[in-house]
């Protein structure tokens, strides 16, 4: 671990807290994910051996604790005390974040919007099969459908076609789906004005889960 060499309370915690990809584990387990790979679905990009490095530190420096898993072989990672303290580190990082940085179109990949949805209300989904494809017109080709599979309570997010019927098909851009997400629009008015078209039969795992958006005074989605 590099070290600044200051006495510094700032300069001691971002010798842990300010590498490249901690803040982003440390988000991951804070919103719920407890397995090696629910951690790793939700920070596309980072390398298997990068997340066990910084897993290693996080546990060595006391902010993440590792368990056996109750049930089958390895483990589980979960906030330490000092762990759970940083909750309101992160939420300051997002709150400055979300009013002086404009969301770019490098910031909105779908399916890990859509990951972050599922993970944040997982326990309202419905306890019904349900697959909705999305059509992203503003993506490329490899990247431009991408699956939704709800099973039960749980989540999916799919690049490749789950093999079961489709309920619904969404077709939106990847930033209209950041935008609701980051409840910068209403999904009713998203549809009313041709920003998101539905086609299927059924109904929206979300149309459930009670989550609506509201408009953020001062601001509006371009």
């Amino acid at each position: 671990m590099r070290t600044y060499g200051q006495y510094c309370p700032i300069a001691r915690a971002s010798e842990i807290l300010a590498e490249r990809w901690t803040p982003i584990i440390v988000r991951n387990l804070l919103a719920g994910c407890t397995t090696y790979s629910q951690i790793s679905a939700g920070a596309p990009g980072l390398s298997r051996s990068l997340l066990t490095q910084r897993l290693r530190l996080l546990e060595r420096v006391g902010v993440v604790e590792v368990q056996p898993k109750p049930r089958g072989r390895g483990v589980v990672y979960q906030l330490s005390d000092a762990g759970r303290d940083l909750r309101e580190v992160m939420s300051a990082l997002g709150a400055w974040g979300e009013r002086w940085l404009e969301l770019g179109d490098e910031h909105t990949n779908p399916r890990l919007v859509l990951w972050a949805w599922c993970t944040a209300y997982l326990e309202r989904l419905p306890d019904r099969r349900v697959v909705v494809r999305f059509e992203f017109s503003d993506q490329p080709a490899d990247n431009r459908r991408v699956w939704l599979l709800v099973d039960h309570g749980d989540a999916e997010v799919c690049k490749h076609d789950p093999g079961f019927e489709e309920d619904l098909i969404v077709e939106t851009d990847a930033r209209t789906l950041a935008y609701w997400h980051l409840k910068r629009i209403e999904w009713a008015d998203a549809v009313r004005c041709g920003r998101i078209r539905i086609k299927g039969p059924g109904r929206a795992p979300w149309r459930r889960t009670g989550y609506r958006t509201t408009r953020r005074r001062g601001r509006r989605a371009p």
